[in-house]
């Protein structure tokens, strides 16, 4: 078994991307809450969706695109036997991703 530091297949690259993606989107998000500053959030994602999409809708790109990320990385690592390190990293860091959003949905 040889790791590599960069992937040796489609799906890792695209896990790689997208955790790379995740940051940029939060930020997007973030840096719009000041145009939102007197707008209440919604109660539920889509009443936030509908009241404050410069916020809302970076931030659920962000997650999904961290879920998937996780979802690629971990069937190029089973399936593909893809061992690099940054798919691992990916991998690793979408599952917290997506860990973080079951948590939001269990006990909000």
């Amino acid at each position: 078994m040889k790791i590599y530091i960069k992937p040796k297949n489609n799906l890792g690259r695209w896990a790689i991307w997208l955790i790379v993606i995740v940051p940029i989107l939060f930020y997007t998000g973030m840096s719009f809450v000041s145009f939102y500053e007197f707008v209440p959030a919604g109660k539920t994602i889509l009443q936030d969706v509908i009241s404050r999409p410069g916020v809302a809708l970076p931030m659920v790109l962000g997650f999904l695109s961290g879920i998937v990320a996780f979802i690629c990385g971990l069937v190029d690592i089973i399936k593909k036997k893809d061992y690099s390190i940054l798919v691992i990293f990916a991998t690793i860091f979408g599952f917290l991703v997506l860990l973080w959003v079951l948590a939001q949905f269990l006990f909000p």
